[in-house]
C-alpha cells in the first residue's frame, strides 16, 4: 500500500513541477488516473486502488514536502554531487525530493523507503535514474547516520 501511495505522491509532485499546476490540481488529475502497474488495463484510478490510509499517506508526503521544501532542497543540494537541480531529470528530482523529505521528517525506516524510491526512479526515469537516486539517497543516509544531518527517530 505504501509503495502505491509513494508512486501517487511522486506522480502528483512531478505533474505539479512539470505542468505548472497547483498540487491540488495535480492531485485531482493523477489520483483519478490508472497506470499503477505496467500493463494495467483497468479503469480504476488510485482512489479505487488505495484505501483511505494510503491516500492519506500520499497526501501527507506531499503536504509535508511542500511545507519543508526549502529545508529538503537545501539538504539535497548539499548532498548531490556534480549536479544542479536544473541539470537533473525532473523525474529524478521529484523522486529525490519526496524520499529526502520522508528520510528527514517521517518515522519510516530507511531501507524500504530507499528501495521504493529506486524502483520508482527506474520505472519512470532514464536508464541511469535508479543508480543515481540510490547513490544520492545512500549519501544522504550516511550524512544522517553520522549525525551531520538531523532526522526524526525511525520506527523499529
Amino acid at each position: 500500500m505504501r509503495r502505491k501511495a509513494r508512486e501517487l505522491a511522486f506522480k502528483v509532485l512531478f505533474e505539479h513541477a512539470v505542468g505548472g499546476v497547483s498540487l491540488e490540481e495535480a492531485w485531482e488529475h493523477v489520483s483519478q488516473s490508472q497506470e499503477l502497474e505496467e500493463g494495467n488495463s483497468s479503469t480504476e484510478g488510485y482512489d479505487d486502488l488505495l484505501d483511505q490510509g494510503g491516500l492519506e499517506f500520499a497526501r501527507r508526503l506531499l503536504e509535508g514536502y511542500q511545507h519543508r521544501e526549502a529545508e529538503v532542497d537545501k539538504v539535497l543540494g548539499s548532498t548531490i554531487q556534480g549536479w544542479s537541480f536544473g541539470q537533473m531529470a525532473k523525474t529524478d528530482l521529484a523522486v529525490l525530493r519526496l524520499a529526502a523529505y520522508e528520510m528527514l521528517f517521517e518515522p519510516t525506516p530507511y531501507a524500504p523507503l530507499i528501495e521504493v524510491a529506486v524502483k520508482i526512479a527506474k520505472r519512470y526515469g532514464g536508464e541511469d535514474s535508479g543508480r543515481f537516486v540510490n547513490g544520492v539517497l545512500g549519501r544522504l543516509l550516511k550524512r544522517i547516520e553520522s549525525g551531520e544531518i538531523q532526522a526524526v527517530e525511525k520506527e523499529k
